[in-house]
């Protein structure tokens, strides 16, 4: 149990498209592949982040990191695709002990 053999996949396919239609299946992979692409990214960015800052990301924050803020960050989907960038709010901490 567990291997799928070619009836098994086209029943998952029939399914599939009985649930969701013809119309969507074509939208909805565009969707995964770009969800796809921003997470790719998004990973690719904190690694570099990581080896810049040279520091584990696990590191408690400072009281002067709150004083120093920096520039909001841009996520962007892909590489020259500028029509979904979008600016990220970093999270901060509220509460003071």
């Amino acid at each position: 149990m567990g291997r799928l053999g070619p009836t098994e996949i086209i029943l998952i396919l029939v399914v599939v498209i009985l649930l969701f239609g013809a119309k969507k299946l074509p939208d909805m992979a565009r969707s995964l592949g770009k969800s796809a692409r921003i997470l790719k990214s998004e990973a690719k960015a904190m690694k570099s982040d990581e080896n810049k800052s040279g520091t584990a990301p696990t590191d408690p924050p400072t009281a002067s990191a709150d004083a120093d803020q920096p520039a909001p960050r841009t996520i962007q989907a892909a590489p020259g695709d500028v029509t979904s960038s979008r600016p990220v709010a970093e999270p901060t901490d509220s509460t003071k002990r």
